[in-house]
C-alpha cells in the first residue's frame, strides 16, 4: 500500500477555511466536507484564527516600539550635529 504525500495548505486557503467555521453557517462536518479535509483539521485552524486573532490588531503596538527607537536614534543624531556644529563654530571665530 502506497502513502500519499502530505497536503501543504497556503495560508490564505487556511484563513478561508477558519473563517468559514468562525461564522458557524454550516457546521464543521459540512465545512470540511465542502473543502475536502478531515473536520479535525477544521477545528485546529478555527482554533488558530482566533488565537491569533490579536497578533493583527496588536501590530500597532509593536510599531510604536519601532518609532519610539527611530525617534530615540534621530534625537542621538541631532545632539551629535549640535555638538559639532558647535565646536566647528567656535573654530571659526578663533580664526577671525
Amino acid at each position: 500500500m502506497k502513502k500519499s504525500a502530505r497536503m501543504k495548505h497556503s495560508p490564505e486557503f487556511k484563513a478561508k477555511v477558519a473563517l468559514a467555521a468562525i461564522r458557524e453557517q454550516d457546521t464543521v462536518a459540512e465545512i470540511a466536507r465542502q473543502f475536502h479535509l478531515n473536520a479535525n483539521m477544521v477545528h485546529k485552524w478555527k482554533k488558530e484564527a482566533l488565537d491569533n486573532m490579536a497578533v493583527g490588531f496588536g501590530s500597532s503596538g509593536g510599531g510604536s516600539e519601532r518609532q519610539e527607537d527611530r525617534e530615540k536614534a534621530l534625537l542621538q543624531k541631532i545632539g551629535e550635529l549640535t555638538v559639532e556644529r558647535d565646536f566647528l563654530a567656535n573654530g571659526l571665530g578663533r580664526l577671525r
